[in-house]
């Protein structure tokens, strides 16, 4: 009788930690899924400032071009694209206002200090959005390669995640607080 009644207990303990890890799973699925909002989004306003400061008749016409077709193509890309696109917007604001005396120039104009603001603000919350997301799908990454949540399907059908990887090094004289 006490051979089953610690097999039943064992059992228990076994449910008790599958029951546990399976909710814990959950929650990183989640948190990824909140994660790649909050980094849609900020992709989707760093695009929109670009996309808003390149029609603004502020800058010149060579660097609106480039700006609003880099912003442009963000904007609209497919989710296979997107790290891509993303990547090249981030280097046609490095290329727009790499130097700071751009960024100066910018600020000089009638809305150009708002507008640079706003942008800087955008271009440093781009790299914090990611590096939540990354870290979230490392965390999941981590908790998926145990043999128990593959033996036991404790992931169920939830797609495996992936890790957005893009060019997020912003331009410095944007990036930098003081400036």
């Amino acid at each position: 009788m006490s051979t089953v009644i610690w097999i039943v207990v064992a059992l228990v303990a076994i449910g008790m930690y599958l029951s546990w890890t399976a909710g814990r799973l959950d929650r990183l699925h989640a948190r990824i899924d909140a994660a790649r909002a909050a980094l849609d989004a900020q992709l989707l306003r760093r695009a929109s400032v670009a996309q808003e400061l390149a029609t603004s008749g502020i800058l010149d016409p060579a660097a609106s071009i480039v700006l609003y077709e880099a912003a442009h193509d963000a904007r609209q890309a497919e989710e296979e694209q997107r790290e891509v696109a993303e990547s090249e917007l981030s280097g046609a604001l490095r290329a727009v206002f790499g130097e700071p005396e751009q960024v100066a120039a910018l600020r000089e104009v009638p809305g150009g200090a708002e507008a640079a603001a706003e942008l800087g603000q955008a271009v440093r919350r781009v790299p914090m959005a990611r590096r939540f997301h990354n870290d979230a799908v490392r965390a999941a990454r981590a908790l998926r390669r145990h043999r128990t949540v593959r033996w036991f399907r404790l992931a169920g059908h939830a797609p495996f995640p992936l890790a957005f990887e893009m060019d997020d090094e912003p331009p410095v004289a944007l990036a930098d607080r003081a400036a």
